[in-house]
């Protein structure tokens, strides 16, 4: 069965630090893009960071550039997030996700991570940054 399974979410003090990481299960071979998403309470659900896992391009919300780390290891196969300098505006659900083809290209062209590009999604993990 093929599936995302996020790990390492929890709560931190305002300026912490987190790292999740997200396992491809099941996966013959890690996917061509990946994401990681957060959606706060009454708020929609937004792209934080993306990769092209083929060279690493990478792409990041404005709000998080500088912050944020995005990575991956093909072998294991596993997507990473480091969160450095969080504040409580970083707070929620955090998701990890395969891009399809469409939403790779969009991605690749305009940076752009949309949840309409989005195949399949993890079950979340949840981070909590308190003042």
């Amino acid at each position: 069965q093929v599936q995302l399974v996020e790990s390492g979410g929890g709560s931190v003090q305002t300026g912490g630090s987190l790292r999740l990481s997200c396992a491809a299960s099941g996966y013959s071979r890690i996917p061509d893009c990946m994401a990681w998403f957060r959606q706060a309470p009454g708020k929609e659900r937004e792209g934080v960071a993306g990769i092209y896992t083929g060279d690493g391009t990478t792409s990041y919300a404005d709000s998080v550039k500088g912050r944020f780390t995005i990575s991956r290891d093909n072998a294991k196969p596993t997507l990473y997030l480091q969160m450095n300098s969080l504040n409580p505006e970083d707070s929620g659900m955090y998701y990890c996700a395969e891009i399809g083809w469409s939403g790779c290209i969009d991605l690749l062209r305009s940076r752009q991570i949309m949840t309409t590009g989005v195949d399949r999604w993890g079950q979340g993990t949840l981070v909590t940054v308190s003042s």
